[in-house]
């Protein structure tokens, strides 16, 4: 595009030029070097481009301001060229016809107070989110191109799409699906919240799993080591998630189905340990014996080994790869995971909603359970046992996983609520769970001293208990 006044020499005395290279079609124009007016072009279906030609179903007009800062700078030329067959951008977003427009002057132009303004007519955006775009040819971390929408404003009305845009470069409109998509700012502000979040949770996670290991580990119950092992497998699933991006964006194959086949396994473990808490829950509600023959080291098993049985099964099936998580802008993520949408809902929606479904079930009892038992407390005890059943049943809410069934409320008008809602529940996790965890080891204290003094005939059964 800026070698395009080459072709100055070649037309001769000719105002204006055709181009062809290939399939890409265009025209040149040289501009006037004295009373300066707007300029023109009508582009044809077939994509041949005629000037001032208003017409057509694309057109583009260039400001008199432009041509004059062009001639100001010693630009001779307008040229508009059209590049068809532009591959798709990802699963879920494609450019307006295959195609997009390259505008060139010849000398750099920017802030343009009157835009070029780019229209599109007869456009059949049903189902689709658009905006205009263009190309910025180089992206902040300087090794990956990208579009962009700074610079032009989109309008549509009455099937037509205008782009109005400040700067000359490559335009072009992009499609993109209107389910599931949210804003860039949203985008944004959604991944700083996770990472944040993340980063949060790995510490106090870190730090319950020190004090469980180093200190408590010799006297802590099975309840403890049970939450442990969850503790476990959520440090995985954030530090995964953090360090995602940064080896999706190596290209090395082997590291990215490395990378996803962790974040997967540590995921689906996260689930089944959320799925374990509600079974050794619903053995304490209902008094079922838990001191079995090698019960922690069953438990352990099947919180471990199933997880491990499907990440195994989808790697021996080549399920894992690179895809890319986009905005309604086009502006896209690397991320190492499963890009089959298919085998992501079958495997992991339908894992999880089995485990929602139990868990659920078992909040609800323990919500009954917990409530029941309250209401037998007496009147001058009710502060304290409010505030204490008010606690458990958020500790619950988090312990269970229960969070995690945001997700299904992703659609319509509850998509971005429910996406902060998940995001951020989901990525302080770890927090919560941690001063649930110390807090909770506080009331127990409490309650056991409480008992001792009121009752010392009780201090055998609850050091034994302990």
């Amino acid at each position: 595009m800026k070698n395009l006044s080459y072709l100055l020499d070649l037309m001769g005395n000719a105002r204006t030029a055709a181009i062809k290279m290939g399939n890409i079609s265009g025209v040149i124009s040289r501009l006037p070097q004295q009373n300066q007016t707007n300029m023109d072009f009508g582009l044809t279906s077939a994509g041949d481009v005629k000037e001032n030609n208003t017409g057509y179903a694309r057109m583009i007009h260039f400001p008199k301001e432009a041509i004059e800062i062009s001639v100001d700078r010693n630009g001779s030329y307008s040229g508009v060229l059209l590049f068809p067959d532009i591959p798709k951008l990802n699963t879920t977003s494609f450019l307006l016809n295959n195609e997009m427009l390259g505008i060139e002057m010849g000398v750099n132009i920017s802030n343009l107070s009157e835009t070029i303004d780019i229209h599109f007519r007869n456009v059949n955006t049903t189902g689709f989110n658009i905006s205009c775009i263009s190309w910025n040819g180089i992206s902040k971390d300087g090794d990956k191109d990208k579009w962009i929408t700074d610079g032009c404003l989109t309008n549509e009305a009455n099937g037509t799409i205008t782009c109005q845009c400040s700067h000359l470069t490559f335009f072009a409109i992009l499609m993109s699906s209107g389910t599931g998509k949210i804003s860039s700012s949203d985008f944004k502000a959604l991944t700083q919240i996770t990472k944040a979040g993340c980063g949060i949770s790995m510490f106090f996670l870190g730090v319950a799993l020190f004090m469980h290991f180093l200190i408590r580990k010799n006297k802590a119950s099975q309840a403890v080591k049970i939450l442990m092992n969850l503790f476990i497998a959520l440090f995985v699933l954030n530090i995964c998630f953090l360090i995602n991006e940064t080896i999706a964006d190596l290209k090395v194959m082997a590291a990215c189905v490395a990378m996803a086949a962790v974040l997967h396994y540590s995921m689906l473990a996260t689930f089944t340990w959320f799925f374990m808490q509600a079974l050794h829950l619903y053995f304490n509600l209902y008094k079922i014996p838990t001191d079995i023959k090698n019960y922690m080291f069953k438990i352990c098993s099947v919180g471990w080994v199933i997880p491990a049985a499907v990440v195994v099964g989808l790697l021996a099936s080549n399920k894992y790869d690179n895809i890319e998580v986009s905005d309604d802008n086009g502006t896209s993520v690397p991320m190492c995971w499963i890009p089959d949408p298919i085998i992501h809902t079958g495997v992991n929606i339908g894992y999880y909603s089995i485990v929602f479904i139990f868990t659920l079930t078992i909040f609800i009892v323990t919500a009954v359970q917990i409530t029941h038992f309250a209401s037998k407390q007496a009147k001058t005890q009710e502060n304290s046992s409010t505030k204490k059943r008010v606690f458990s049943l958020l500790g619950l809410f988090c312990l269970l996983g229960i969070t995690w069934g945001f997700a299904f409320l992703s659609h319509g008008p509850l998509l971005l609520p429910s996406y902060y809602i998940f995001t951020i529940l989901n990525s302080f996790q770890g927090f919560f769970l941690f001063v649930y965890y110390y807090f909770s080891s506080r009331i127990i204290q409490e309650d056991r001293k409480q008992s001792k003094s009121n009752n010392p005939t009780i201090q055998k059964v609850n050091t034994s208990s302990g």
